[in-house]
C-alpha cells in the first residue's frame, strides 16, 4: 500500500482467502483492505492518537436514509451525548479531492447537520467549520482536537 500524509500506527493484517484485511478498531473486526481503507484505518488511528477523539464515540460505514436512499458516512464522530458533530469522508490515495467529494459529504451533512466536515485521500487532507447562523462555512488549516470540537 502506498505511503500515507500520515502518521505511521501499529496496523494488524492478516490474509483471507488469499486477500489482505486490516483490523478496524472501531468495527472491531477485520476488514477488506482496499485503497480507501487503508486511508480510513491511518486516519482514525491519527484522530485517536493524535487528536484526542475517543474511540468510543467514533463510528465508521454509519448509515443514513437521504431522499429515500440509503447512503453509507464513513466515519461519524460523537459528542458525550451521542450527537453527531464530525463527518469524515475517505477517497483512495489515488482519487482526487474535488468539488464532487465536498458535495457527497454536505448531502450527508443534510440529514446529520454536524459542525466539521473532513476529507482526505490519505495524501492532502481537509477541515471545515460550519456555521448555521452565518449560513457560511470555513476552512481550517488543522484538524482541532476533539476538545475543541464538542466544547466551541
Amino acid at each position: 500500500m502506498l505511503e500515507l500524509n500520515l502518521p505511521p500506527f501499529e496496523k494488524k493484517i492478516t490474509q483471507k482467502d488469499g486477500n489482505p484485511f486490516i483490523l478496524d478498531v472501531i468495527r472491531r473486526q477485520y476488514v477488506a483492505l482496499t485503497p480507501e481503507e487503508w486511508v480510513r484505518q491511518h486516519f482514525v488511528h491519527y484522530l485517536i492518537s493524535h487528536k484526542g477523539f475517543p474511540q468510543s464515540l467514533m463510528a465508521n460505514e454509519v448509515q443514513l436514509k437521504l431522499h429515500g436512499m440509503s447512503r453509507r458516512c464513513d466515519t461519524v464522530v460523537y459528542d458525550r451525548s451521542l450527537r453527531p458533530r464530525v463527518i469524515v469522508e475517505y477517497k483512495a490515495p489515488t482519487v482526487s479531492i474535488t468539488q464532487q467529494v465536498f458535495d457527497q459529504i454536505c448531502r450527508y451533512n443534510m440529514v446529520l447537520h454536524v459542525d466539521y466536515l473532513i476529507v482526505s485521500n490519505g495524501l492532502a487532507h481537509y477541515c471545515c467549520k460550519i456555521d448555521y447562523a452565518a449560513n457560511r462555512y470555513t476552512f481550517l488549516k488543522e484538524i482541532p482536537p476533539y476538545t475543541q470540537i464538542v466544547e466551541p
